[in-house]
Protein backbone atom coordinates (compact mmCIF):
# COMPACT_ATOMS: atom_id res chain seq x y z
CA UNK A 1 0.00 0.00 0.00
CA UNK A 2 1.47 3.34 -0.98
CA UNK A 3 -1.13 5.78 0.39
CA UNK A 4 -4.65 5.92 1.77
CA UNK A 5 -7.55 8.21 2.60
CA UNK A 6 -9.99 7.57 5.42
CA UNK A 7 -13.65 8.65 5.47
CA UNK A 8 -13.47 11.29 2.75
CA UNK A 9 -16.76 12.84 1.57
CA UNK A 10 -18.31 11.64 -1.67
CA UNK A 11 -18.85 15.25 -2.71
CA UNK A 12 -15.21 15.64 -3.80
CA UNK A 13 -16.30 13.91 -7.01
CA UNK A 14 -19.01 16.54 -7.59
CA UNK A 15 -17.15 19.66 -6.48
CA UNK A 16 -15.13 21.59 -9.02
CA UNK A 17 -12.35 24.12 -9.04
CA UNK A 18 -12.87 25.78 -12.36
CA UNK A 19 -13.39 22.95 -14.83
CA UNK A 20 -11.51 20.32 -12.82
CA UNK A 21 -13.18 17.89 -10.42
CA UNK A 22 -11.74 18.43 -6.92
CA UNK A 23 -10.61 14.81 -6.57
CA UNK A 24 -8.79 14.62 -9.92
CA UNK A 25 -5.41 16.07 -8.83
CA UNK A 26 -5.19 13.82 -5.75
CA UNK A 27 -2.13 11.80 -6.75
CA UNK A 28 -2.77 8.50 -5.00
CA UNK A 29 -6.30 8.27 -6.49
CA UNK A 30 -4.62 7.85 -9.90
CA UNK A 31 -3.51 4.34 -8.88
CA UNK A 32 -5.35 1.02 -8.64
CA UNK A 33 -6.40 -0.12 -5.20
CA UNK A 34 -9.10 -1.11 -2.75
CA UNK A 35 -11.92 1.09 -1.48
CA UNK A 36 -14.72 1.06 1.05
CA UNK A 37 -17.99 2.92 0.50
CA UNK A 38 -19.77 3.93 3.71
CA UNK A 39 -23.32 4.86 4.51
CA UNK A 40 -22.61 7.32 7.30
CA UNK A 41 -19.97 5.49 9.37
CA UNK A 42 -21.08 1.98 8.41
CA UNK A 43 -19.31 0.00 5.66
CA UNK A 44 -21.67 -0.52 2.76
CA UNK A 45 -19.50 -1.92 -0.02
CA UNK A 46 -15.89 -3.05 -0.34
CA UNK A 47 -14.39 -3.11 -3.81
CA UNK A 48 -11.13 -3.21 -5.68
CA UNK A 49 -10.10 -1.77 -9.00
CA UNK A 50 -7.28 -2.33 -11.47
CA UNK A 51 -8.06 1.04 -13.05
CA UNK A 52 -7.55 4.23 -11.07
CA UNK A 53 -9.35 4.64 -7.75
CA UNK A 54 -10.52 8.03 -9.05
CA UNK A 55 -12.29 6.50 -12.07
CA UNK A 56 -13.91 3.67 -10.13
CA UNK A 57 -15.12 5.63 -7.11
CA UNK A 58 -16.23 8.54 -9.32
CA UNK A 59 -18.38 6.10 -11.33
CA UNK A 60 -20.10 5.04 -8.09
CA UNK A 61 -20.51 8.71 -7.10
CA UNK A 62 -21.78 10.29 -10.31
CA UNK A 63 -23.58 7.63 -12.35
CA UNK A 64 -27.25 7.43 -11.28
CA UNK A 65 -27.45 3.97 -12.89
CA UNK A 66 -24.65 2.60 -10.69
CA UNK A 67 -26.06 0.05 -8.23
CA UNK A 68 -24.45 1.81 -5.24
CA UNK A 69 -25.19 5.40 -6.32
CA UNK A 70 -27.91 6.13 -3.74
CA UNK A 71 -26.46 4.29 -0.79
CA UNK A 72 -23.19 5.90 0.33
CA UNK A 73 -21.77 9.26 1.37
CA UNK A 74 -18.19 8.59 2.54
CA UNK A 75 -15.31 6.50 1.27
CA UNK A 76 -11.90 5.21 2.26
CA UNK A 77 -9.36 4.31 -0.40
CA UNK A 78 -6.06 2.45 -0.38
CA UNK A 79 -3.60 2.75 -3.29
CA UNK A 80 -2.20 -0.74 -3.88
CA UNK A 81 -0.31 -1.11 -7.18
CA UNK A 82 0.41 -4.85 -6.75
CA UNK A 83 -2.52 -7.07 -7.82
CA UNK A 84 -1.74 -9.87 -5.35
CA UNK A 85 -1.64 -7.40 -2.46
CA UNK A 86 -4.91 -5.78 -3.68
CA UNK A 87 -6.60 -9.18 -3.54
CA UNK A 88 -5.21 -9.82 -0.06
CA UNK A 89 -6.28 -6.41 1.27
CA UNK A 90 -9.77 -6.76 -0.18
CA UNK A 91 -10.10 -10.20 1.43
CA UNK A 92 -8.92 -8.91 4.80
CA UNK A 93 -11.34 -5.96 4.72
CA UNK A 94 -14.29 -8.14 3.71
CA UNK A 95 -13.48 -10.61 6.47
CA UNK A 96 -13.05 -7.83 9.05
CA UNK A 97 -16.03 -5.69 7.99
CA UNK A 98 -18.80 -7.75 6.44
CA UNK A 99 -20.57 -5.36 4.12
CA UNK A 100 -23.74 -5.32 2.11
CA UNK A 101 -22.01 -6.58 -1.02
CA UNK A 102 -21.81 -10.03 0.61
CA UNK A 103 -18.55 -10.68 -1.19
CA UNK A 104 -16.68 -13.65 0.16
CA UNK A 105 -13.03 -13.11 1.03
CA UNK A 106 -10.56 -15.14 -0.99
CA UNK A 107 -8.97 -16.32 2.25
CA UNK A 108 -9.20 -19.69 3.93
CA UNK A 109 -11.74 -19.54 6.74
CA UNK A 110 -10.65 -21.63 9.68
CA UNK A 111 -13.26 -23.87 11.28
CA UNK A 112 -13.72 -23.51 15.02
CA UNK A 113 -11.89 -26.45 16.65
CA UNK A 114 -14.21 -28.90 18.38
CA UNK A 115 -12.57 -28.47 21.80
CA UNK A 116 -13.11 -24.70 21.67
CA UNK A 117 -16.73 -25.14 20.54
CA UNK A 118 -17.31 -27.53 23.45
CA UNK A 119 -15.71 -25.07 25.87
CA UNK A 120 -17.89 -22.22 24.58
CA UNK A 121 -21.00 -24.39 24.99
CA UNK A 122 -20.04 -25.14 28.61
CA UNK A 123 -19.53 -21.41 29.24
CA UNK A 124 -22.99 -20.63 27.88
CA UNK A 125 -24.54 -23.46 29.90
CA UNK A 126 -22.91 -22.20 33.10
CA UNK A 127 -24.35 -18.72 32.45
CA UNK A 128 -27.81 -20.21 31.97
CA UNK A 129 -27.41 -22.34 35.10
CA UNK A 130 -26.33 -19.29 37.12
CA UNK A 131 -29.27 -17.25 35.84
CA UNK A 132 -31.70 -20.11 36.56
CA UNK A 133 -30.31 -20.50 40.09
CA UNK A 134 -30.60 -16.76 40.69
CA UNK A 135 -34.19 -16.78 39.41
CA UNK A 136 -35.05 -19.73 41.67
CA UNK A 137 -33.68 -17.87 44.70
CA UNK A 138 -35.72 -14.77 43.85
CA UNK A 139 -38.84 -16.95 43.44
CA UNK A 140 -38.39 -18.46 46.91
CA UNK A 141 -38.36 -15.00 48.52
CA UNK A 142 -41.84 -14.17 47.27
Amino acid sequence: MTAYARMWPREIFDGRKGREVLARPVEFLKHPGVYVLYRDEHPYYIGKTSISLFQRIRAHATNPHDRYYNFWNLFSAFAVPDQVKRNELEGILIAAMPAVNNAQPKLTKMRLPRNIADFMAKMRQSKVSAATLKEAKVGKRK
